[in-house]
């Protein structure tokens, strides 16, 4: 660390280790992203909840490379007593960062901000950086990745065998979340690519990113995934800072004729949609623990074939099996699963109601016109007085752009 960046102090709950992880699994998840870009520029402390927990129960393995400190509550900086750890606080300092998602996009960009050649490391973040920036008291999306699932999981993972049959209902909304079409930031060229794609009935040919599978592969070669090869052949080419393969110099007119609304929908290449996020980093320590202890107990996992399929897809991103060594994680070999039934996922453990009402919520779009739309359907009808103060003018020409409700995002 450089002499003038300040020291940063990372502090992380132990209550127990299990299997390959440290629980709680918000802990499992900071120090794998910590690997993952391989990022050493905080000192870490374990937390433990208990009142006696020594320090070959932490320090023999799951830290990856990193080394970690013991360090009782009561020990804590003041600010840090109050807060729900994971926690970030720069040393003699008062400013305090709290809560899973706050924390690990704090690690991001002081990765990226201390080596900007990371660039995968920050794309991370997401499009316009901000995957998972929302509180989970206001995203849905947020709430199920940094709370709902984590807990889930480690309420199967403790549960009695006649409790843990079913399948958690956060793991199954998950699961229909990945099934559901995909839209990304001009998105409209990808979608005529493989409106051609599919009218020709070529296959988009996609290198294999990570260190393994190019080894394994002559120069030259690349491997085909189908069916959505296109979606993943522009993935990777995003992972890997490159541009994205062109099905064609230029599609053919029908092509372009065709209507937006006609185009053929993008499927979920990983968990946000097409590209790989912090998102997939939250999720794999758990759904990891889900279906290692899913595969102990002898479950069928065909009615989860998307999550099969994500699990594997992770796999292949540069950095991920290396990430999971560091933390002696033995990521499972699952077999291609086909889709399981519409009938056999209904009739798994169903979905909660509230957890149904965000799910369509999701897809209600903001905005002057659909909001009163909206109201209007469900009997409420708005009612408009005049301005207080109708003489009262501003000048949009003599402020800046980014203020102007013209101009400004």
């Amino acid at each position: 660390m450089k002499d003038n960046v300040a020291e940063e102090h990372l502090y992380l709950a132990f209550s127990h280790q299990y299997r390959d992880s440290i629980f709680p699994l918000h802990t499992s998840i900071s120090l794998f992203l910590l690997s993952y870009c391989d990022c050493k520029l905080f000192k870490v402390f374990l937390v433990p909840t208990g009142e006696d927990v020594g320090d070959q129960c932490v320090t023999k393995n799951l830290a990856g490379d990193l080394e970690v400190h013991l360090i009782s509550r009561c020990q804590l900086p003041v600010v840090v007593q109050s807060c729900s750890l994971p926690a970030v606080v720069v040393k003699d300092d008062k400013f305090c960062r709290a809560g899973l998602s706050v924390v690990l996009r704090h690690i991001i960009q002081k990765t990226f901000e201390a080596d900007p050649s990371k660039k995968d490391v920050l794309e991370l973040l997401g499009f316009k950086k901000t995957c998972l920036k929302a509180c989970a008291e206001v995203s849905q999306w947020t709430r199920l990745c940094e709370i709902s699932i984590p807990l889930a999981v480690e309420r199967f993972l403790t549960a009695s065998p006649e409790h843990c049959q079913a399948i958690p209902p956060d793991i199954l909304l998950f699961e229909r979340k990945l099934g559901e079409p995909v839209r990304v930031h001009n998105d409209d060229k990808i979608r005529r690519q493989k409106l051609q794609q599919q009218k020709s009935g070529t296959k988009a040919a996609v290198p294999l990113p990570c260190e393994e599978a190019t080894e394994e592969l002559k120069p030259g070669e690349v491997h085909e995934h189908s069916p959505s090869s296109l979606e993943l052949s522009v993935a990777f080419s995003k992972l890997l800072a490159q541009e994205a393969p062109d099905a064609a110099n230029r599609e053919a007119p029908h092509i372009r004729r065709t209507k937006t609304s006609d185009l053929p929908l993008l499927d979920h290449v990983f968990a946000e949609g097409l590209y790989f996020t912090v998102a997939d980093l939250v999720l794999l320590p758990c759904i990891h623990q889900f279906l290692v202890s899913s595969k102990k107990q002898g479950k069928n996992l065909l009615s989860l074939p998307l999550i099969s399929s994500w699990y594997r897809r992770v796999q292949e991103v540069p950095g991920v099996k290396k990430a999971a060594g560091k933390c002696n994680m033995e990521l499972l070999q699952l077999p291609e699963l086909m889709s399981a039934p519409e009938k056999q996922l209904q009739d798994s453990t169903p979905v909660p109601d509230e957890l149904e009402e965000d799910n369509e919520d999701s897809h209600f779009i903001g905005g002057p016109r659909p909001t009163m739309t909206k109201l209007m359907e469900n009997g409420i009808e708005a009612k408009f007085s005049p301005h207080p103060c109708p003489n009262w003018t501003l000048d949009w020409t003599s402020l800046p752009s980014a203020v102007s409700p013209a101009e400004g995002e």
